[in-house]
C-alpha cells in the first residue's frame, strides 16, 4: 500500500511536470522533493520509471524531472541504498547519453545527478562513466564533462582515478575533430589540474599523501602539446578561450625543465590571443597563472621576454579605454595588475625602466594607464620599490603638469599610495604636496563632465573630492607625514589661487597643530627663521579673519579657520591665548545656529569686528598693530574676485586703524587706500568709504585733511601709478572716483563723535562733497548726469542730515537747509515718473525728512512744491513692477513710500493743527479721486499715517471745533466702495482716524474710543472682500456712526460733499454714497424731510433703467404697495415670466421688510406649491419606455418666488412662524423634482439665461426646490443644520435620483442634532404624508422618519411611540425601498434608544427575520438591511428574547456567505460573528455545529478578493474562537488577524490547521469535505486557498484520524486542480499533493 500511494502521488506530480506555466513547474519538482524527503527511494524510484515509461516526454520536461532527483539526492544520498543508487545511476548515465546531439539542459540535469551520486557512490560511478569512457572510443562530451565537474565535487575521491583517466583521455584528444568535443577535453583537463592542485596543497588531509607533481606531469605535458600546438590555432575563439583557460593550471603541473623550454612559444601564444577576443579575462588570468609558474622554477626565459610582456599588458590591457563595467571586465582588470606585481616581485628595475617614460607621452590613456599600474605596484611590491623610490618620483613631474581630470585623478591616487609608502618624505616629496594642494583648490565648474562609461563613479569621486580626502588623510593618519607637512602647508594659505583649497588645508594644519602642541613642540608654531617663504603671523591672522566672514563657502571655511586661529594664537600674539580661547568658540556656537541662508551677514561681520577690536586691545601694542594694518592694506588686492570679503577687509583696516596711535601712519595708510582703491568696483567704494567712517570715530581730524587733500590733488587728472603715468583718466574714472569721495564723506559724518562733526559739517564736509559733485568750466558750475555720483551724493546727504539729527542738537541752526533741500528736489525732478529704478528720489526724500526738523524753518511755497514735487515724483510710480528685477524692484519701492510718509510726517509735525492737516490733505486730495487704482490707494495710506502722526501729536487744551471735520469724511467715506481692496481699508481707516479725533476735541483723551467708533475697526477686514454687499453693509453700518458722532453743524458740508461722490464713475463708490445719503437723511435728515418722497418717487418711476444706487428706495417703494395689497402684488409677480429677473428677485425680497407681510406672502406661496400637481406626465412616453415628466408652472414660480422672499433677512420672524409647513413642503417638493424637465417653453430661456454672464439662479426644478429648503433653514435658524449637510455633502445628493435616499438621511441627521426643538412639529406634518399617491414621497418621508430614530432626541421629545407605529404600519408597503427603509428605522433604535430595544426585542427580531425572508426581494436588498439591523440590535436584545430564534438567524444567514454580491457576503459574515459574539459563554451543542460548519468557508474567504469580506472573515473569525474553547487557537486569531494589519495567508492556514488537527482531531474528515466545495469556487484566490487549507491539515494531522479522509476522492480532485486554468490553483494543488506523501 505505502509504494503503490507514494507511487500514485509522485505520477499525480509527474504528470503535471508538462505544465507550461514556469511556477507550477517549480511547484511540482518542490512537491516531488518533499515526497523525496520522506520516502527517497520510492521517489527515485518513481521518477525513473517514468521517465523510463514515458521515452517520448520531451527534454525540457526530462530536465525538469532529472532536476527534482539531484535535489533529493544532494539531501539524501546517504540513505541510499546501493540498488537505488545503482539504478539512478544507470538512469542518469542513459539519459546523459541517450543522444549524442548536445541538449544542455537536459544532459545538465543528468550530469548533475550522477555528480551528486558521485559523492556519495564515486566508485560506482566511476564505473559506469569508466566503461562509457573507453580507450580508443570517443565519449560523449557529457560524460567527459561529468568526470570535470566530480573532480571538482569530490577532490580527495577522484584524484586518485585522474593518472587511468588522463592515459585514457590523451590518445583521444588526437580523435576530436569538431570544436565542442575539443572544448569540453579542456574544461576537463582544467578541473582536473585544478583538482591536482588542490589535492597537493592539502596532503595533510589527502587519504594517500603520498601523491606528488610528478604523478600528473608527463600526462599533463602531452596534453598541453596538443592544446597548444594545435588546438590553439583553431579559428573558432570559444575553443581558444578554453584552452587558454586550461593552460594556466596546467601550467603549474608542467615538469620545470618542460616549462622552461616552453616559455618560449608558451609566452608569446598567450599574449597572440590578446589582440583575437574581446573578452580577456580568461587570457590574463591563464597568464598570471603562468608567470606565477616561471617565476616559482626561477625562470631564465622570462628575462628575455619581458619587454613583449609588458607591452602586451600595458599596451593592450591597461590603457585601452573601458566601453562597459561588467564583472567580467573589472576581472580581467584585477588579473592584468596581478601579472605586474609578479613580475614586480621579481623584476622591479626592469618594470620601472619600461613603465616610467611612458609618463612622458602625452597620451591621455597611456599616462593614466602608466599610473594606475604604477600605484598598483607601489601598493602592492613595496619592498621591491624601495631602492626605486627617488627615480619614481623624478619620473612624476610631467604627469604634475596634465591638466586632463583622469590623469589628474590618477596622479593623486599614485600620491595617496606614495604618502602610505614613505615616498614624500623624500626629496622632491613637496611638489606632490603642492600638487595636492592645487587640486583641492580646483573650482566646480572645472570638475570632469563627461569621462566615459563610468562617469558617474567618476564625478561621485572627483578630483577634488579625491584630493581633499588624500590631503586630510594623510595629515591624520600618517604619523611619518607630520614632519613633512608642518609648517610647509602654511606656505598654502595665502596666495589667492589657493582660495578654495581653505578648507581642507585648515582642518589638515589644525590637526598638525594639535598633534604638535600633544608632543610639547615649540609653542610658537610659526617660526620664520627656519623658513624664509612661511606667512608672517600677520598674514595668517588677517587671511584667516577675513575669509571667516564668508563662513559657509568652500565647504565650511569660516570655522575651520576660526579653529586654526585659536590653535596659532601664541604664534600670532602671546596675550591673545585667553581672549581668543573664551571669544572664538562664542563665534564658533553661533555659526552653528544658522546656515548660509539664514545666517545675518551684518550682525556676523559686527561680531567679527568686535572680536578684532578686542584682540587689538588685548595686544596694546602699537607697533603690533602698525604691522597688522600694513599687512591688511597688503592682502587687499587678494580680494579683488570676492566684494564681500574686500569689503569687510577695508572694515577691518579701519578699526585697526581707528587703534593705531601714530597718526604718520595713519594718514600713510588712508592715502595708499585712497590712491590704490579700485574705484570702479562698488564694492571698493562702499568699503573704502566705511573704512574711512571707521577710522573717523578714533582720528577725524586726519581723515577729513587727508581727503581734502586727495580732492585738491590731480588724482582727477592724472592716474596713480608707474605704469598708467602717461594716460589720462578717462571721464568715466574720475566719477568713480568722486562717488567714492563723497561717500566717504557720508560714512565720516555718521561714525564721527557728534561735537566733531557738528563742527565741521558745513566748513569741510559738505563742501567736500559738493565740491566732487560738480566741477566749475570756464566759470559756470556743472553738474554730472553719472547716476551712480547722484546716488552717492543723496545718500552721503542723507548719512549727513540723519547725522545732525541724531546729534540732538536743538540749538544748530543749519544755515546751508535750504540749498541742501533745493539741491535733493532738484535731483528728484530729473527721476522719470514712470519708473524706478535707483534709491535716489528715495535717499532725497529722507534727507528732506531728516532737514524738516532743522532750523530755519521752510517757507510755505518751499513746503508746497517740496510736497508737490516728490508726490508728482513717487505718486504715479506702479506698485507691481514687472521683469526679472521684480524682487528688488519691489523692496525699493516700498521702501520709496516709507521714505515719502516720513517726508509728509516730518512737514506736518512743523504745523499740527486742523489747518495744517487740511493743507496737506487737500495736496493729496486729487490722488485720491485718481482713475489710477494704485495712485488712490498710496494717497489713502499716506493720509492714514498723516492722521495717526496728527492724533498722537494732538494737544487740546481747550474745547475747540474740528471746523472741517464734514469736509474730510465727505472726501474719503465714498472710497470705502473703492474697487481696490487695499483702498476700502485705507479709507476706513482714515475715516476712523477723523472720528477720534473729533471725541479728541470734544475733550476726551487720545486713547478713547467710544463702541460706534471702535465698529468701523471691526468693519476692516471684511472690506478686503469684492462683494458689492459686504462694502454696501460696511457703508450703512459706517453712516450710521457718522451719523451718530458728527457735530450738527457739519451735516450741511458733509451731505455736499457727499452728493459730489455720486458722480464717481466707479459704480461701487456711488452706490455706497447713495446708501450712506439715504442712512444719514434717516438718522439726521429731519430738517430734510421733504426730500424723500420726491426721492421715493423718481427712483420708482426709473425703476427699469434706473442705477443701481437708486434700487433701495424702489423696494421701499414697493413695500408700501404690498403692505396695502398683499394678495395683488403676490399674483400679479407671480405672473412674471421666468426665470425672474434681477429686478424682480429685489422686488420679492422687499416684500420680507416686515414680519406681518412676510408671513402673509408665505402662507399664499405654500398654497401655491401645494395645492396644484407638481407634474404632468406627457404622451410622448407611448413613443418610448418611460414617460417624461414636466414641471408644472405655477408651482414652480411659486417656488422660486418663496427662495427670494426667505432669502431677505427680515422674513426670520415670518420663516419662524412657518418653519414646519415650509420644511415638509419643499422636502416633498425635492423629491417629486427629482427628474422632472422644464417645460418647453422655458428650457430654451433657460439656456439663454445661463449663457448671460449676469444670470440669476438657475431654473432646474429639483436645484430650486433644494435652494428654496436651504433657504429657509438658514432663514429659521438652522444654520447648523445647512452646514452640516453641506459638509456630508447632503444637498447635492438630494438633487440626484441615485443619491436622494441618503440625502435625505444626512438632512434628517443634522435635523435631529442642531434643530430639535422643531421635530415634533415637523414630524406631525411627515407622518401625514406617508399615506401619499407618490412613491417618491412614501419613500422620502420613511427615509427622513428612520433616520431620526437613530438619534435619542425623539425619545426626549415623546416622538418615539408615533415613529415606530408609523413605520411599522409600513412594513407591507408595495415599494421595496419602503420596506427596507423601514428595517433600517426599526434598527436605528439601538442608536437613538437603545434601552427600547430591550423592550421591543421579540417585535424588532420578527421584523427582521422577516425581512432576511422577504419574498420579493430580488437583490437582497432588504435582506442586507436585516442582516444589518440585526447587527446592531443583537447587543442590546435580552438573550431570552435572542435564544429561541439564534439558530434560525444562523441557518438563514449562512446562504449568503457565497453570494455574488460583495456588500452581501460582507453582511452576512459580520453578521454571523456578531452572532457567536452573542453566544460567548453560552454556546448550545446545536450553534456549535453552525460554528464548525462555517469555519471553512471563513478561513477560505480571508483570501476573497474585495477586501471588505476579508476584514469580515477576520472579525468573524475572532468572534467564533472563544466558542471553540481553544486557547491557543484564539491566541493565534488575535496575533495574525488584527485589523488593517498584513496578513500573511500560509503561516497563519498553517497555524491555525495545527490547532486544529491537535485539539480537534476528529473534525479532519469535515473540514477536508468542506474545502473540497470550495474546489470549485468561482474566486480563483479561494480556488487556490482551499487545496492550500487541505494540505496543512493533512501535514498536521496525526496517523490515527487519517481514516477520517477519503484519499481516492481527495488525490482525485487535487489532480482535478492541476489542470485548473489558474497558474496560481495549479501552483497550490502541486503543493497539497506534496504533502499527501504524509499519509504514506
Amino acid at each position: 500500500m505505502t509504494e503503490s500511494y507514494v507511487k500514485r502521488l509522485s505520477c499525480a506530480l509527474l504528470g503535471a511536470i508538462t505544465d507550461k506555466d514556469p511556477e507550477v513547474q517549480e511547484q511540482v519538482c518542490s512537491a516531488l522533493c518533499s515526497i523525496g524527503e520522506a520516502q527517497p527511494e520510492e521517489t527515485l524510484r518513481a521518477c525513473e520509471e517514468h521517465l523510463r515509461q514515458q521515452s517520448k516526454l520531451a527534454h525540457p520536461y526530462r530536465a525538469l524531472v532529472l532536476r527534482a532527483m539531484e535535489m533529493v539526492l544532494s539531501r539524501h544520498t546517504g540513505k541510499l541504498d546501493k540498488d537505488t543508487a545503482n539504478i539512478v545511476i544507470h538512469l542518469a548515465s542513459s539519459e546523459m547519453t541517450k543522444t549524442k546531439e548536445l541538449v544542455c539542459g537536459w544532459q545538465q540535469a543528468a550530469s548533475s545527478v550522477l555528480v551528486a551520486v558521485g559523492r556519495q557512490f564515486i566508485n560506482r560511478v566511476m564505473e559506469e562513466l569508466l566503461s562509457k569512457f573507453q580507450p580508443g572510443v570517443l565519449p560523449h562530451c557529457s560524460v567527459v564533462q561529468t568526470l570535470a565537474n566530480l573532480a571538482v565535487s569530490n577532490v580527495f575521491g577522484m584524484v586518485p582515478f585522474l593518472p587511468s583517466i588522463l592515459s585514457t583521455m590523451l590518445p583521444m584528444l588526437g580523435m576530436a575533430k569538431q570544436d565542442e568535443m575539443r572544448v569540453t577535453f579542456c574544461s576537463a583537463l582544467q578541473s582536473f589540474s585544478e583538482s591536482a592542485l588542490e589535492y597537493l596543497a592539502n596532503l595533510d588531509q589527502a587519504p594517500d599523501p603520498t601523491v606528488r607533481k610528478d604523478t600528473f606531469a608527463a600526462d599533463i605535458f602531452s596534453a598541453y602539446d596538443i592544446l597548444f600546438n594545435h588546438w590553439l590555432q583553431s579559428r573558432e575563439a570559444k575553443l581558444r578561450l578554453a584552452v587558454v583557460e586550461a593552460l594556466g593550471p596546467m601550467s603549474l603541473l608542467l615538469p620545470s625543465e618542460r616549462l622552461e623550454e616552453q616559455l618560449p612559444k608558451l609566452l608569446p601564444g598567450v599574449l597572440a590571443l590578446y589582440k583575437k577576443h574581446a573578452e580577456t579575462f580568461y587570457v590574463s588570468k591563464s597568464l598570471g597563472q603562468i608567470l606565477e609558474a616561471a617565476v616559482s622554477v626561477s625562470s631564465r626565459t622570462l628575462e628575455g621576454q619581458l619587454d613583449a610582456l609588458l607591452t602586451a599588458l600595458h599596451a593592450q590591457q591597461i590603457c585601452v579605454p573601458v566601453e562597459s563595467l561588467s564583472p567580467l571586465v573589472m576581472s580581467n582588470q584585477k588579473e592584468v595588475l596581478r601579472c605586474f606585481t609578479v613580475l614586480a616581485r621579481s623584476a622591479p628595475g626592469r618594470l620601472l625602466a619600461f613603465l616610467l617614460p611612458k609618463l612622458d607621452t602625452s597620451n591621455e590613456r597611456l599616462r593614466v594607464g602608466t599610473l594606475q599600474v604604477l600605484k598598483h605596484v607601489i601598493n602592492s611590491a613595496a619592498a621591491q620599490m624601495e631602492a626605486q623610490k627617488p627615480f619614481i618620483l623624478s619620473s612624476m613631474r610631467l604627469p604634475l603638469l596634465d591638466p586632463n581630470p583622469q590623469v589628474k585623478r590618477a596622479v593623486v591616487q599614485v600620491i595617496s599610495a606614495m604618502a602610505h609608502h614613505g615616498y614624500l618624505e623624500q626629496p622632491g616629496g613637496e611638489v606632490m604636496v603642492e600638487y595636492l594642494v592645487q587640486q583641492c583648490a580646483l573650482p566646480p565648474e572645472q570638475e570632469p563632465e563627461n569621462l566615459g562609461p563610468n562617469s558617474e563613479d567618476l564625478m561621485a569621486d572627483s578630483v577634488r573630492a579625491m584630493s581633499i580626502r588624500t590631503l586630510y588623510l594623510v595629515s591624520t593618519a600618517m604619523d611619518r607625514m607630520s614632519d613633512v607637512l608642518w609648517p610647509y602647508l602654511l606656505e598654502f594659505l595665502i596666495p589667492v589661487r589657493f582660495t578654495r583649497a581653505l578648507t581642507p588645508l585648515c582642518r589638515s594644519l589644525l590637526h598638525l597643530a594639535q598633534k604638535r602642541q600633544e608632543v610639547g613642540a615649540d609653542a610658537f608654531l610659526i617660526q620664520q627663521g627656519a623658513h624664509v617663504r612661511l606667512p608672517s603671523p600677520y598674514a595668517v591672522a588677517t587671511r584667516l579673519l577675513v575669509v571667516s566672514s564668508s563662513p559657509y563657502l568652500g565647504g565650511g571655511r569660516g570655522v575651520a579657520s576660526l579653529r586654526l586661529l585659536n590653535a596659532l594664537h601664541r604664534s600670532v600674539h602671546p596675550l591673545l591665548g585667553q581672549q581668543w580661547e573664551t571669544a572664538i568658540p562664542l563665534l564658533l556656537e553661533y555659526l552653528e545656529e544658522y546656515t548660509e541662508e539664514t545666517l545675518p551677514q551684518k550682525e556676523w561681520e559686527e561680531k567679527l569686528l568686535l572680536f578684532l577690536r578686542d584682540t587689538l586691545a588685548v595686544v596694546s601694542d602699537n607697533l603690533w598693530v602698525c604691522q597688522l594694518s600694513l599687512e591688511m592694506c597688503r592682502q587687499l588686492p587678494c580680494y579683488n574676485g570676492t566684494p564681500q570679503e574686500k569689503h569687510f577687509l577695508y572694515k577691518c583696516i579701519g578699526t585697526t586703524l581707528g587703534v593705531a596711535s601714530s597718526k604718520d601712519v595713519v594718514r600713510k595708510h588712508l592715502q595708499e587706500l585712497l590712491e590704490t582703491a579700485r574705484y570702479q568696483e562698488q564694492a571698493d567704494r562702499e568699503g573704502l568709504a566705511c573704512c574711512f567712517g571707521i577710522c573717523a570715530s578714533s582720528h577725524l581730524e586726519d581723515v577729513l585733511a587727508q581727503l581734502e587733500d586727495f580732492v585738491r590733488s590731480a588724482v582727477f587728472r592724472k592716474p596713480i601709478g608707474i605704469f598708467n603715468i602717461f594716460k589720462d583718466r578717462s571721464e568715466n574714472e574720475v566719477e568713480k572716483v568722486k562717488s567714492g569721495l563723497i561717500l566717504c564723506y557720508g560714512h565720516v559724518a555718521t561714525q564721527a563723535p557728534r561735537e566733531g562733526m557738528l563742527a565741521r559739517v558745513e566748513s569741510d564736509i559738505l563742501p567736500g562733497m559738493f565740491r566732487c559733485f560738480s566741477t566749475k568750466v570756464l566759470g559756470i558750475k556743472v553738474e554730472t548726469k553719472d547716476p551712480a555720483l547722484k546716488l552717492c551724493l543723496v545718500r552721503s546727504s542723507c548719512m549727513v542730515s540723519h547725522a545732525i539729527c541724531s546729534a540732538q542738537a536743538s540749538s544748530f541752526h543749519f544755515s546751508r537747509k535750504a540749498e541742501l533741500v533745493a539741491q535733493m528736489m532738484e535731483l528728484i525732478r530729473a527721476e522719470p515718473v514712470d519708473t524706478l529704478r535707483t534709491p535716489i528720489r528715495k535717499e532725497a526724500m529722507l534727507t528732506c525728512a531728516h532737514l524738516a526738523s532743522l532750523e530755519p524753518v521752510l517757507g510755505e511755497q518751499a513746503q508746497a512744491d517740496v510736497i508737490q514735487g516728490c508726490l508728482h515724483s513717487v505718486m504715479a510710480l506702479v506698485p507691481e513692477p514687472q521683469g526679472e528685477h521684480q524682487g528688488c524692484e519691489e523692496v525699493l519701492y516700498l521702501d520709496t513710500m516709507c521714505a515719502l510718509k516720513d517726508l509728509m510726517t516730518s512737514l506736518l509735525q512743523r504745523d499740527v493743527t486742523p489747518q495744517g492737516l487740511q493743507v496737506m490733505v487737500e495736496h493729496l486730495s486729487p490722488w485720491i479721486k485718481s482713475p489710477q487704482g494704485h495712485e488712490r490707494v498710496q494717497a489713502l495710506s499716506l493720509s492714514g499715517c498723516l492722521l495717526q502722526y496728527f492724533r498722537e501729536r494732538l494737544h487740546v487744551s481747550a474745547l475747540t471745533p474740528f471746523h472741517n471735520l464734514g469736509l474730510l469724511v465727505g472726501l474719503f467715506s465714498p472710497r470705502c466702495a473703492d474697487p481696490w481692496p487695499a483702498a476700502r481699508q485705507e479709507a476706513i481707516g482714515c475715516v476712523h482716524a477723523l472720528l477720534s479725533l473729533q471725541l479728541c476735541y470734544e475733550g476726551f483723551s487720545r486713547d478713547y474710543c467710544d463702541d460706534s467708533t471702535k465698529r468701523l475697526l471691526a468693519l476692516k477686514d471684511g472690506l478686503a472682500h469684492p462683494d458689492p454687499a459686504i462694502m454696501l453693509h460696511t457703508c450703512h453700518i459706517m453712516a450710521q456712526v457718522i451719523a451718530k458722532r458728527l457735530p450738527p453743524d457739519q451735516l450741511i458740508s458733509l451731505l455736499l460733499t457727499m452728493f459730489e461722490g455720486l458722480e464717481d464713475p466707479d459704480k461701487n463708490c456711488s452706490q455706497a454714497t447713495s446708501a450712506m445719503i439715504n442712512c444719514l437723511l434717516q438718522a439726521r435728515g429731519s430738517a430734510l424731510l421733504e426730500k424723500v418722497p420726491e426721492l421715493v418717487s423718481v427712483l420708482r418711476s426709473k425703476l427699469q433703467a434706473a442705477p443701481e444706487h437708486i434700487l433701495p428706495a424702489a423696494q421701499h417703494s414697493v413695500y408700501l404697495l404690498a403692505s396695502q395689497h398683499c394678495a395683488a402684488v403676490v399674483s400679479s409677480l407671480l405672473g412674471s415670466p421666468l426665470p425672474f429677473d434681477s429686478h424682480t428677485c429685489l422686488l420679492w425680497r422687499a416684500l420680507a421688510v416686515e414680519p406681518s407681510l412676510a408671513t402673509q406672502v408665505l402662507r399664499l406661496l405654500l398654497e401655491r406649491v401645494s395645492r396644484d400637481v407638481p407634474f404632468k406626465e406627457n404622451r410622448t412616453f407611448l413613443l418610448g419606455s418611460t414617460p417624461d415628466r414636466v414641471a408644472t408652472l405655477l408651482p414652480l414660480s411659486a417656488t422660486c418666488a418663496l427662495h427670494e422672499v426667505v432669502s431677505a433677512p427680515a422674513s426670520g420672524p415670518a420663516v419662524l412662524e412657518l418653519y414646519p409647513q415650509l420644511f415638509v413642503a419643499l422636502l416633498l417638493r425635492v423629491s417629486c423634482m427629482l427628474g422632472v424637465q422644464l417645460p418647453r417653453n422655458l428650457e430654451a430661456k433657460e439656456r439663454r439665461a445661463t449663457s448671460l454672464p449676469t444670470a440669476t439662479r438657475s431654473l432646474e426644478p429639483c436645484s430650486c426646490a433644494v435652494d428654496a429648503l436651504q433657504a429657509v433653514l438658514l432663514r429659521g435658524g438652522s444654520e447648523g443644520v445647512v452646514q452640516g449637510v453641506e459638509l456630508e455633502g447632503g444637498w447635492e445628493l438630494l438633487r440626484t435620483s441615485s443619491g436622494h435616499e441618503e440625502g435625505t438621511t444626512r438632512l434628517a441627521t443634522a435635523m435631529a442634532k442642531c434643530a430639535g426643538p422643531r421635530l415634533p412639529l415637523v414630524t406631525k406634518a411627515l407622518i401625514c404624508t406617508q399615506n401619499s399617491p407618490y412613491e417618491i414621497q412614501r419613500i422620502t418621508s420613511t427615509a427622513f422618519l428612520a433616520e431620526l430614530l437613530s438619534s435619542n432626541v425623539v425619545n426626549d421629545l415623546m416622538l418615539l411611540e408615533s415613529l415606530l407605529d408609523s413605520l411599522v404600519a409600513r412594513q407591507k408597503d408595495p415599494c421595496t425601498s419602503v420596506r427596507r427603509l423601514v428595517l433600517r428605522g426599526l434598527a436605528n433604535l439601538a442608536s437613538g434608544s437603545p434601552e427600547k430595544v430591550r423592550a421591543r426585542g421579540p417585535q424588532l427580531l420578527t421584523a427582521m427575520i422577516g425581512g432576511l425572508d422577504d419574498g420579493d426581494d430580488l437583490h437582497s436588498l432588504v435582506a442586507l438591511e436585516a442582516m444589518a439591523g440585526l447587527m446592531r440590535l443583537l447587543p442590546l436584545v435580552e438573550p431570552r428574547d435572542l435564544h429561541p430564534v439564534l439558530l434560525h438567524i444562523t441557518i438563514r444567514v449562512r446562504p449568503f456567505f457565497d453570494s455574488e454580491k460583495t456588500e452581501v457576503r460582507t453582511a452576512s459574515i459580520c453578521l454571523f460573528g456578531h452572532l457567536n459574539e452573542a453566544c460567548h459563554g453560552d454556546c448550545e451543542d446545536v450553534f456549535l455545529e453552525q460554528v464548525v460548519s462555517g469555519l471553512v468557508p471563513l478561513l477560505l474567504h480571508l483570501q476573497d478578493p474585495q477586501t471588505p469580506v476579508a476584514s469580515a472573515c477576520k472579525f468573524a473569525l475572532c468572534m467564533s474562537s472563544p466558542n471553540l474553547e481553544c486557547e491557543e487557537l484564539s491566541g493565534t486569531f488575535q496575533r495574525h488577524l488584527q485589523d488593517g494589519r498584513g496578513l500573511h495567508y500560509g503561516e497563519f492556514l498553517n497555524a491555525t490547521c495545527k490547532h486544529l488537527m491537535l485539539h480537534f482531531p476528529d473534525l479532519l474528515g469535515r473540514l477536508v469535505r468542506d474545502s473540497l466545495f470550495y474546489f470549485k469556487s468561482g474566486w480563483e484566490d479561494i480556488r487556490a486557498a482551499a487545496p492550500l487549507f487541505t494540505g496543512f491539515l493533512v501535514l498536521h494531522a496525526e496517523s490515527r484520524h487519517w481514516s477520517q479522509v477519503d484519499l481516492e476522492q481527495l488525490l482525485m480532485a487535487l489532480q482535478l486542480l492541476l489542470r485548473d486554468p489558474a497558474p496560481l490553483v495549479r501552483v497550490k494543488a502541486a503543493e497539497a499533493l506534496g504533502r499527501l506523501v504524509k499519509f504514506a
